[in-house]
């Protein structure tokens, strides 16, 4: 949202500086998310003195020596006749750009040197005076920037409004609570232009007045609608005034009657349309729902197709505009237009966000009608507009305002206990100072015992259903940064953690140190409807998909790595994907093929490419990660998955590189990934696993726990951590080089080595592969590196040479492998 800080200024006359106002609403209302100073454009002019001066014989120019701050008297050239001696003006320098669009630079003029440009109000636009140089009145010292000195140049806060707080989309909003923080009282904004005093014409469902009639056949999209006639307007370029507000709320000036408009949607957050009265059917508008099939031109120039859930303002023989979203072409008000109807209306909230949906159409109003609107300020407003447009265009109001619907039910209220704030705050709060809050934001507070507040939310603050929105109210209004930090006293919580959450836990813990970055893409890809389930409402219509694995989403972040010449990626996420769409998507309930359920697995994914480790000044260009590494990387992802269970990783049968399993079931599976990369960029890996599926059903009955009578099975109870105290004794190390046939995994040859190798053996690790001369065909030499260390004395070398002996015996007894002789 858009606010103007002089606009502001105009509800609730503040003192605050816009740099002061941005703070106070971040602080305690909404996030400022931008700050604009609207005549920036004068931000490189000063104000400066006018030292000596003299007149250049036969012509109307004076030479002039002007200090500007600088420290150095510049020469200038000026043909206005009003340059006094001593006089302060304002002034651009050389190289300065003008409103206009040219640049000052330095020339000679009358064979004088020019450096620059004393300026008139009209070369700033701050009017249309030309005639001579603007005067200042300041004691401002030279070298001042303009704007520091003059009122001039609004400042635009662009406020982040979220979806629960619809108030704010309009300066009214945001004015109450700059009014709640700061204890100044609001005002109305154009009490010069506030309409006679009216009357209304009021029936649940048709009305006439001034010669036009109302008429509601669809309450459900329309609770109310107001409407008034004015004559004789004359539509024209809008006052200063009027245009100024509008531009500094990021709209386009159109003219007097459309801008009007427009300030009451941006000034007090309720949209309204003007209709040029002499292009309704009989004068008469109707709130329907569309015709199947009609078609109507919105302003926009586009024609479009309606369907039935449409509400609709129509006249006596087509529709006019939709509802909530966009007026017709066909009863725009133009420069010939001279009678108005003027609407004024509450729609259906959820009627105009479908509505807006279908024609993929979003406009000012339409976003808040969707959010909601004060339905209790439909009045104001249609007075507001009517003053407005008689200010401006001029004319009339014909008979009495048209007030047609049953309106909406008032907020219901809420029961707060002052207890009840002070726990959830973890501060003191009296009931005073409670009531004191809550009524600076215009919140009725009713007392009823010592315990109990019954407090009545204001209409626009249809938001508020629950003691908790009204304990964030106290506690935005008095402060966060008011509130303690530090953690009271608690109780943990019985209920066990659902068993994806703790494996997803485990293997963050796992890859993250293992040095990998954990990404949170979206779930969206761009894939085919009859593999993918598309989503209703895509957020991008280029990737309306659920995806079915982790690694598309993982490509495209790599890829995005890769245009900016990062070739290192090492990342990860722990995330959905969605089955059970088309032949064998893999539903863990079988219903692959076709079926109608969503079937959601958890998984983990991991990308891999680049460098093996980060490159260091004492080594040469670190090695490139390849598919022994992956295959590493996606044991121990396993392991830390499911713990306990036999993890196997075999050679796939497919396009995989291999299939990892847990207890011989397929869990997961590591590949190459095809990337749109450079010709720089290395091979890149990836690994999915599997960790569950989600389940479908609801959350337990009221009373009842999901997780009743499966505690042991999904959160056994934790092992104790076993702390192993520094070695001070020294280990003792060897290699062991072995032939191994191809056939026979590295992996089965570890386990007889860990195995065979007993406590003693501190680490394994396979350091060498080698086949080549003195390798037997169909045999590859393989190299494991042995560290044995006993806890309270150092290993005698017969020792070790018994745990040799001992291990290749295995070895040899156990797959037939042998060691490889020098």
């Amino acid at each position: 949202m858009n606010i103007s800080h002089e606009w502001l200024k105009a509800f609730v006359p503040h003192t605050l500086s816009a740099e002061q106002v941005r703070d106070l609403l971040t602080a305690h209302v909404a996030t400022v998310e931008g700050f604009e100073r609207l005549r920036a454009d004068l931000a490189s002019f000063v104000v400066a003195r006018v030292v000596e001066t003299e007149k250049i014989p036969d012509t109307k120019l004076s030479f002039n020596k002007v200090d500007d701050g600088s420290g150095t008297l510049l020469e200038v050239v000026c043909g206005a006749p009003n340059v006094t001696q001593g006089a302060v003006y304002p002034f651009a320098r050389s190289g300065t750009m003008m409103p206009a669009g040219f640049k000052i630079e330095k020339k000679k003029i009358r064979g004088f040197t020019s450096n620059g440009m004393l300026c008139s109000a009209r070369e700033l636009g701050l009017g249309e005076e030309h005639d001579g140089i603007l005067e200042l009145t300041t004691d401002a010292p030279t070298g001042t920037p303009l704007l520091d000195v003059l009122p001039i140049g609004d400042v635009r806060l662009v406020v982040d409004v979220l979806p629960n707080r619809p108030d704010l989309l309009s300066h009214l909003g945001v004015a109450r609570e700059v009014s709640a923080l700061t204890g100044v009282a609001m005002q109305s904004a154009d009490a010069a232009h506030d309409a006679p005093v009216v009357g209304e014409v009021s029936d649940p469902r048709a009305a006439t007045s001034g010669g036009a009639t109302v008429r509601l056949e669809d309450p459900d999209g329309c609770p109310q609608y107001l409407g008034a006639v004015i004559r004789g307007v004359t539509v024209g370029p809008s006052p200063a005034w009027l245009r100024e507000r509008v531009e500094a709320a990021g709209v386009r000036s159109i003219n007097n009657v459309v801008d009007v408009t427009n300030a009451i949607l941006h000034g007090l957050g309720q949209p309204m349309h003007a209709f040029d009265l002499a292009t309704l059917a009989e004068q008469t508008v109707v709130i329907r729902r569309a015709r199947a099939g009609e078609k109507m031109k919105t302003l926009d120039g586009v024609e479009r197709t309606l369907t039935a859930e449409m509400t609709m303002i129509a006249d006596a023989t087509r529709s006019i505009a939709v509802a909530g979203v966009m007026g017709g072409q066909e009863s725009e008000v133009t420069a010939t237009t001279t009678d108005l109807l003027l609407e004024v209306a509450y729609f259906d909230p959820k009627r105009t966000r479908l509505t807006r949906r279908a024609l993929g159409l979003s406009t000012d109003a339409s976003y808040r009608f969707e959010r909601g609107i004060d339905p209790n300020g439909l009045a104001g407003a249609m007075r507001a507009a009517i003053g407005m447009v008689l200010a401006v265009a001029g004319g009339r109001l014909d008979g009495q305002i048209i007030n047609v619907g049953a309106g909406v039910a008032p907020v219901a209220p809420v029961r707060l206990r002052p207890a009840r704030v002070s726990q959830v705050l973890g501060a003191e709060l009296s009931t005073d100072a409670i009531v004191r809050y809550l009524a600076s934001v215009r919140f009725v507070v009713e007392r009823g015992d010592a315990e109990t507040l019954t407090v009545f939310p204001p209409s626009w603050r249809r938001d508020v259903t629950r003691d908790v929105d009204l304990i964030e109210e106290v506690a935005r209004l008095h402060g966060y940064d008011k509130l303690p930090d530090t953690i009271e006293a608690y109780r943990p919580t019985t209920v066990p953690d659902h068993p994806l959450y703790v494996a997803g836990r485990r293997v963050r813990d796992a890859l993250v140190g293992a040095g990998l970055s954990e990404v949170r893409p979206m779930p969206f890809v761009k894939g085919d409807d009859a593999t993918h389930w598309r989503v209703t409402n895509p957020l991008a219509e280029d990737e309306p998909h659920l995806r079915t694995t982790l690694l598309t989403s993982l490509a495209s972040r790599a890829e995005y790595n890769l245009s900016r010449m990062m070739g290192d990626v090492r990342i990860f996420e722990v995330g959905s994907v969605f089955l059970g769409k088309g032949k064998g998507a893999g539903c863990g309930d079988g219903e692959g093929e076709g079926g109608s359920t969503v079937c959601e697995q958890v998984r983990v994914g991991v990308l891999l490419m680049g460098a093996r480790h980060p490159r260091h000044f004492a080594d040469g260009a670190p090695p490139v990660i390849d598919a022994w590494d992956a295959k590493g990387l996606a044991e121990r992802t396993a392991r830390a998955a499911f713990p306990g269970a036999q993890i196997g990783v075999q050679a796939s049968d497919d396009d995989a590189l291999w299939q990892i399993t847990a207890d011989a079931r397929p869990v997961g599976t590591v590949c190459r990934v095809a990337l749109d990369a450079p010709v720089w960029a290395s091979a890149a890996f990836g690994i999915e696993i599997t960790l569950g599926e989600m389940p479908l059903a609801y959350v337990a009955a009221p009373g009842a726990s999901a997780h009743a009578g499966v505690r042991p099975a999904i959160a056994p109870p934790p092992a104790a951590v076993r702390y192993t105290p520094l070695p001070t004794t020294p280990a003792a190390m060897f290699d062991l080089a072995l032939l191994v046939p191809d056939a026979l995994e590295a992996a089965a040859v570890e386990r007889v080595l860990r195995t065979s190798g007993g406590d003693m053996l501190e680490r394994l690790e396979l350091f060498d592969e080698f086949r080549g001369a003195g390798v037997p065909d169909g045999m590859r030499s393989i190299a494991w590196r042995l560290t044995f260390r006993h806890p309270e004395r150092t290993l005698r070398d017969k020792e070790i040479d018994g745990r040799r002996s001992q291990l290749l015996k295995s070895l040899e007894n156990q797959l037939g492998v042998k060691p490889r002789s020098a």
